[in-house]
């Protein structure tokens, strides 16, 4: 009886995860508390101070996260301390891990998605720690599993305005955006980023195609003369159905292009012409858009204005 209650004991006792040693997945799934759809947790989780024992340690998160989740939004060799906060288990077996990210100059919250094998599939940060006075955010997963964020503050005129994005996680491991909605007209004015802006763009064919600032193709030089890197984004029907996909293109003649997704059926066929491009959707791309509009449309190549030439003073005599 003794020594059944010793090994009760020892099986409960909390494993540290704040070391550099490798640990057991278990250990590492259990650290985070499992509550119940729906789910909301606002930045206020920021204010709360951490013991060292919920500490995981940089080395420890690396060995079930990839290291990117964290070098995307971190500069170069930081190793923010990791909290884990809650978790929530699917109907297929997923597990959506909450994970508190802090370092002095930026707090994140991120949701961790792993398969039914525990092995690791998608990140999204919810939202990072906002100390302007009067702005705040929260996230909220519900029974169907759509994760809602959504940030807002007061306008001087002391209406709330607010911005809400709902995302689910697809079959390809990735988000799909299935809803934006606000009130905030400075939200809805933010410009697009475009990713492969600063690219190389030497082929004849690259360059920026549009509709206007909000529809539009770039073209970037691929790894060599048959391919180019490309962004799309659009936003139809005012707005109430967008699309957005970055991938490379192979030529399969003079004048006309491919892509195939790698994850998913996705097919867009793009066709040059005289400073122009036709983008057709010939498969499957819903993982990248709403379900009510298409990768198509006709743009016009963007005249690229070239810096004048500042003219050399002669030396005087």
């Amino acid at each position: 009886m003794l020594m059944a209650t010793f090994l009760i004991c020892c099986k409960s006792k909390k494993v540290s995860l704040s070391g550099t040693e490798k640990v057991n997945a278990d250990d590492f799934f259990q650290s985070f508390t499992t509550v119940k759809t729906p789910y909301q947790v606002s930045d206020s989780i920021f204010d709360k101070e951490e013991g060292d024992s919920s500490l995981i340690s940089y080395n420890v998160f690396t060995q079930f996260v990839t290291d990117t989740v964290i070098t995307k939004h971190y500069p170069k060799g930081t190793k923010p301390d990791l909290y884990p906060l809650a978790k929530i288990k699917t109907e297929k077996k997923e597990s959506y891990l909450f994970c508190k990210s802090l370092t002095d100059a930026k707090e994140i919250l991120y949701l961790l998605c792993f398969d039914k094998s525990n092995k690791f599939i998608a990140s999204k940060v919810l939202f990072a720690y906002d100390k302007t006075p009067g702005y705040n955010s929260f996230a909220m997963v519900d029974n169907k599993n759509t994760i809602t964020i959504v940030h807002q503050h007061k306008s001087s005129e002391g209406e709330l305005l607010y911005k809400k994005d709902a995302y689910v996680l697809n079959d390809a491991g990735s988000f799909t955006l299935i809803l934006t909605e606000s009130n905030d007209a400075a939200a809805k004015a933010v410009t697009v980023i475009n990713p492969i802006d600063t690219l190389a763009h030497k082929h004849k064919f690259s360059g920026d195609y549009l509709i206007d600032k909000k529809n539009f193709i770039s073209i970037r030089d691929g790894r060599n003369a048959s391919s180019f890197l490309f962004f799309i984004h659009f936003e139809k029907d005012e707005g109430n159905c967008n699309g957005e996909l970055k991938g490379e293109a192979k030529f399969n003649s003079p004048t006309n292009a491919q892509f195939h997704g790698n994850s998913d059926p996705c097919t867009i066929n793009f066709s040059f012409g005289i400073n122009k491009i036709t983008m057709k959707e010939v498969e499957g791309c819903g993982n990248h858009r709403d379900i009510k509009c298409f990768f198509d449309g006709t743009f016009m190549k963007k005249k690229e204005v070239k810096p004048k030439a500042v003219k050399k003073k002669g030396k005087s005599l």
